[in-house]
């Protein structure tokens, strides 16, 4: 089975960090960074880059690959090998797509409860600037059934 390759943008400037609640398709209902497929011949930074763009207004400047995660889902739906950035400069103030509505945290309030369960893993390596490494597997109800992260 073909796996897609995505991007994460993740904007932190402590002690706050850039999330966006997702409006409508995959992930619907969650906070999570900014990001989505690599287009054909794109390479995965402009990926991250025109994502971003889309889907909060804002410009890149600056930003560092920090992780690659690769999920997979027993039930067949597909598998995804994700670039996770720390975008560490850029230009222009968060705006609302028809995709995600952006709000900054305090990073002692991140709310766990209401992103993807494979975040509070890897995400606190982001915010240390730890470079990472990982994959989770997960059940039919995106329940995690094995995974392993390593930094």
């Amino acid at each position: 089975m073909n796996k897609k390759i995505l991007t994460l943008c993740i904007i932190h400037q402590h002690p706050k960090i850039l999330l966006g609640m997702k409006k409508r398709g995959y992930g619907e209902g969650k906070w999570n960074g900014f990001g989505g497929k690599v287009e054909k011949g794109e390479t995965i930074e402009q990926g991250a880059i025109r994502e971003m763009k889309e889907e909060s207004g804002i410009k890149i400047s600056r930003m560092n690959k920090l992780g690659i995660l690769e999920f997979i889902y027993q039930d067949g739906s597909g598998n995804m090998e994700v670039h996770i950035f720390c975008v560490e400069e850029f230009k222009g103030s968060p705006v609302e797509s028809e995709e995600m509505r952006p709000k900054w945290f305090h990073v002692d309030e991140i709310p766990y409860n209401q992103m993807w369960s494979d975040d509070k893993y890897w995400l606190p390596m982001l915010l240390d600037e730890r470079s990472f490494r990982g994959k989770f597997v997960f059940n039919k109800f995106n329940e995690i059934v094995d995974y392993y992260i390593i930094n």
